[in-house]
């Protein structure tokens, strides 16, 4: 069939799919699994699973809802203004906290790139810098900063996929059997230890819907891009990560602050793994410029409905929003010091943990109003079932992830769900005059 002019194919939409999801997240995966052994494949599978179902549900979601604002408008059908509200804030503050976890990755390849040994509040301080650098390079509007980043995320992409392919000559079955469960952990244990970094990985399969409009026929392509788009990134997730467990010693992998790096030095040799860190630095400085525009933009919108502070949504002459942005990164600052642990894996840890636990508030309220959002469409009834069915899949696997995460993240993650509460009692004090009925 042919394509309209000035609108991408299914085969497009599902590379920018790819693309989109294969940003900064993998680029410390090797190592965060290595701490739990191969076995962690079994959590690949399920993440693989429940990630198509979210990604199927929200491509529903996108050609159904009549509401703007995404994850929130989607929300909104079932649980009106508040969990509008609610998907909305969670998000942002996911992407708050996924953005110091991306400028800690960044930190870790730089740091081993350069030699250095470099105490916690070394790397903290490092982590500050990597995100008021990004930051302050947006104050000039969004003109450079998508190009910038649709370069520098193929410094990623490239290595990844290029282990994936040609890694399996330097694999050791041997090497790969020693590091199955190396801390001997019940699988029931095994499994969800490492479903949430596996989640981690493919955090924004919601965003591959935004470009419905830009696409040929979207109603039949735009599920077949984002279901073929997340297939791809999670048979190369998967690839990628266990090829490199058969080539670094399960110890040497775990212990790495640049798994990535390390690989290519052990296939190559160490010039080899300079230039893929260095490689990896670039795109992860791209994709932190761009998810830092990104989240100033959520909460800019979320400002202009009323729903965060005016100062989100105050912009400069060339419309950006500097005071929110600044507001941000001061916030992010705080994180980056609040988190200082021992190891820059576990400050990792820490903060993606509590990323994927705020993350999964707009997902668990998305999934749980697909039915509303269509019956309000008239959806015939059996593809109504069969979505609704999807989407109950991906909600048990969105409670299943919440569990994975531990108790600390909830903890945080649920302190942060009751904050958003009194934020918006306090937005809805300040919008209705409450002497008069509603």
């Amino acid at each position: 069939m042919a394509v309209s002019k000035n609108k991408m194919s299914v085969v497009q939409l599902t590379i920018l799919t790819v693309v989109n999801m294969m940003g900064s997240g993998i680029i410390m995966l090797p190592a965060k699994l290595a701490q739990v052994g191969t076995v962690s494949i079994l959590s690949w599978l399920v993440t693989a699973v429940g990630s198509m179902a979210l990604a199927y549900a929200f491509a529903k979601c996108g050609r159904f809802s009549r509401n703007s604002g995404g994850m929130g408008g989607y929300a909104e059908y079932s649980f009106g203004k508040s969990g509008n509200f609610m998907a909305n804030y969670t998000y942002a503050v996911s992407l708050l906290i996924a953005n110091v976890a991306i400028a800690i990755s960044a930190v870790g390849y730089l740091k081993t790139f350069m030699g250095w040994n470099l105490s916690p509040l070394e790397v903290a301080i490092g982590t500050v810098l990597f995100v008021w650098a990004t930051m302050a390079a947006n104050f000039g509007g969004a003109s450079v900063t998508g190009k910038i980043s649709s370069v520098t995320v193929w410094g990623v992409v490239l290595p990844v996929v290029g282990v994936s392919l040609f890694g399996w000559f330097w694999f050791s079955p041997e090497m790969y059997a020693a590091a199955w469960n190396p801390h001997n952990m019940p699988l029931s244990e095994a499994v969800p230890a490492s479903i949430a970094i596996t989640l981690w990985a493919f955090l924004g399969l919601e965003s591959a819907c935004a470009n419905a409009d830009a696409v040929d026929n979207p109603e039949k392509n735009v599920p077949i891009a984002v279901l073929w788009g997340t297939l791809i990134t999670a048979v190369i997730y998967i690839a990628s990560t266990n090829v490199v467990a058969g080539i670094v010693p399960n110890a040497s992998l775990a212990a790495s602050d640049a798994p990535f790096g390390l690989v290519f030095a052990s296939m190559f040799n160490h010039t080899a793994g300079q230039i893929v860190i260095a490689l990896m630095i670039m795109s992860c400085t791209g994709s932190l410029l761009g998810w830092q525009f990104t989240i100033a933009q959520v909460f800019k919108s979320g400002a202009d409905e009323g729903y965060f502070i005016p100062q989100f949504g105050k912009v400069s002459r060339t419309n950006t929003p500097v005071l929110g942005m600044l507001i941000i990164a001061s916030v992010q600052t705080v994180l980056a010091l609040m988190t200082v642990s021992p190891s820059l894996s576990k400050q990792f840890d820490i903060l993606v943990n509590l990323a994927v636990v705020t993350n999964l508030i707009p997902y668990i309220l998305s999934m749980s109003a697909i039915i509303v959002l269509q019956k309000a469409n008239q959806v015939p009834h059996k593809e109504m079932v069969f979505t609704s069915l999807i989407a109950f899949v991906g909600n048990l696997y969105s409670f299943y992830a919440l569990y994975g995460a531990g108790m600390e993240a909830m903890y945080w993650g649920g302190m942060a769900v009751f904050a958003g509460w009194v934020l918006y009692g306090k937005v809805v004090s300040t919008k209705y005059d409450l002497k008069q009925p509603f």
